[in-house]
């Protein structure tokens, strides 16, 4: 379970603090546990700051804890403070970063909603960029025709297997299980199983994606098509 501390301090001499940080994050390296921080300043008092730092799990912060690198800075830390910071711990029971589930429930409906609805999770300005395309496809209208294309040529599902979310941005990694039954690029369908991996770069905005960046093994789904020689 995810371990969360939270540092609530008062100092006026944050350029100090940010420094001490840099010197523990340079210390510990290749040792420390610790896998985020956040700092954020009170916007009411220029001199209350609130630290978050998270772990993996609790046992993995007392590791931390235990480091001797730590233990040094904590005590610089206290001396540059006002008072004595307090320290609260929680472990995290509920974590969702909504753009990506708003990416897992795209991937999941894509194969088997039809392609009218595919606008549900597109704004208006949408923008898709694949490597097969001779240029970017713009727009609900535009991303619809192709999914259209997809639908027809294969019934397929994704497999999700890894995601990550920077700021506005969802990054997925995936797998794609299909048959092949219909007109793919003049294949003529096959009845063949195949399948692709493939990792999409997503931004969002208002909770629906604006714009989609692909990447996935097309050689590699026309080998299985019979396209191309192993």
């Amino acid at each position: 379970m995810t371990f969360v501390q939270l540092i609530d301090c008062r100092t006026s001499r944050f350029d100090d603090m940010n420094r001490l940080m840099d010197r523990w994050v340079e210390q510990t390296k290749g040792k420390r546990t610790a896998t985020h921080d956040v700092i954020g300043k009170d916007r009411s008092d220029a001199s209350h700051f609130i630290e978050i730092v998270e772990f993996p799990s609790y046992d993995e912060a007392m590791r931390n804890s235990d480091l001797p690198e730590t233990g040094r800075i904590f005590q610089e830390m206290v001396a540059l403070c006002d008072e004595p910071p307090t320290f609260t711990d929680l472990d995290v029971v509920r974590d969702e970063q909504l753009n990506v589930l708003a990416a897992r429930t795209f991937f999941e409906a894509m194969g088997r909603m039809a392609p009218e609805r595919i606008g549900e999770h597109l704004t208006d300005d949408y923008v898709d960029h694949d490597p097969s395309y001779p240029r970017p496809v713009q727009g609900v209208d535009g991303m619809r025709e192709v999914y259209a294309g997809w639908r027809g040529a294969f019934d397929f599902t994704f497999r999700i297997d890894d995601q990550m979310a920077q700021d506005d941005q969802v990054c997925t990694r995936w797998t794609l299980v299909a048959r092949h039954k219909g007109d793919f690029l003049g294949i003529p369908p096959t009845g063949q199983d195949v399948s692709m991996q493939g990792m999409t770069w997503q931004r969002f905005r208002g909770g629906r994606i604006c714009e989609s960046r692909w990447l996935y093994d097309r050689a590699g789904l026309l080998e299985q098509l019979g396209v191309l020689g192993e």
